[in-house]
């Protein structure tokens, strides 16, 4: 793992009808904090060759609704290696949205994306699983 090289991972997905939570198609915000487990465990598989345990959240942030339909892309970039924890800031944001107000399908590709969550979390991997370079 070279020091100088920014580390981060993208996922985009769409977020399906089944997972409508509330009324009017509304997301829980614990959606979006799945998807930055997920990238947090890839991230300490690039560094570390180990999915380690994710320890917590220091912030989050819900800025703005997400609902069925949308695709949310979230990203996460290490901001800092310690000698076992991995520090990443994350972003999700909404790059399409699903417009239930004109039709049950419609959707609109944003021509800016819109931030919903930024959180800042920490993964701990165990030295004697880590096989960093």
């Amino acid at each position: 793992m070279s020091k100088n090289k920014e580390i981060t991972s993208t996922l985009r997905v769409r977020i399906g009808q089944e997972e409508a939570h509330y009324g009017g198609n509304l997301v829980e915000g614990a959606r979006m904090l799945k998807l930055f487990g997920d990238i947090i465990t890839e991230i300490a598989v690039i560094t570390d060759g180990d999915e380690g345990l994710f320890v917590g959240y220091s912030s989050v942030e819900f800025l703005a609704p997400v609902y069925a339909g949308d695709f949310i892309e979230a990203t996460g970039r290490v901001v800092r290696i310690g000698n076992t924890s991995r520090t990443v800031e994350f972003e999700a944001r909404k790059i399409i949205a699903s417009r239930y107000d004109l039709a049950p399908s419609a959707a609109d590709v944003l021509d800016e994306p819109v931030v919903v969550v930024r959180a800042t979390g920490t993964t701990v991997i165990p030295k004697e699983h880590s096989r960093a370079r």
